[in-house]
């Protein structure tokens, strides 16, 4: 019998999500800021949520084309209001564009995993998890990241919204220890 995190839900596409990407290493930028997008989409709702829409988003935001999305306008933004797929809220969607923009700030996409990924010295921190009590909500790491993004010119990162990020792009390992998928069990 497969052995989750028990946050899994029974949802095939919550149980994919944790199999195949959740605490995967991820150097991709564009990978990363979909992740991050997705993340800011969650703030005050649930993942459940945020996974049934994940395709009309990625058709809304041009499946995460970096240089595409910073390419948006406002007018772009008054449309995706009015499209029920996805989650309409300005805030999330706005910060989204504005996100695209400052990853499209450094010289070469792939310069902002570095710059991420050098937060944890290349190599993802793990954590012991017993259960989903142990997760914390946030960590000094993801309040220095918040911070650093923050003055980069990022919208809707706060320290909650950061740590999420950083664990579905491995960055940081929270598979519970009795995970099929905790790094010990790999």
């Amino acid at each position: 019998m497969v052995k989750r995190c028990a946050w899994v839900s029974d949802l095939p596409a919550m149980q994919d999500y944790h199999d195949e990407e959740w605490g995967r290493p991820e150097h991709d930028p564009q990978k990363l800021f979909e992740l991050l997008s997705l993340e800011t989409y969650q703030a005050g709702l649930s993942w459940q949520t945020v996974l049934k829409k994940r395709a009309a988003f990625k058709i809304a935001f041009y499946d995460y084309d970096l240089a595409k999305v910073a390419a948006m306008t406002p007018a772009d933004i008054e449309r995706l209001l009015t499209d029920s797929a996805i989650i309409r809220n300005r805030r999330k969607l706005t910060a989204t564009v504005a996100n695209a923009r400052a990853i499209m700030t450094w010289n070469d996409p792939a310069d902002f995993a570095n710059w991420l990924w050098a937060f944890v010295d290349n190599r993802p921190i793990r954590h012991t998890i017993r259960t989903t009590a142990d997760l914390p909500a946030t960590t000094a790491l993801s309040k220095l990241v918040a911070r650093e993004l923050k003055k980069k010119g990022f919208k809707f990162v706060g320290p909650t919204t950061v740590y999420s990020f950083l664990e579905a792009a491995g960055l940081v390992n929270d598979h519970e220890l009795t995970c099929d998928w905790a790094p010990e069990k790999q």
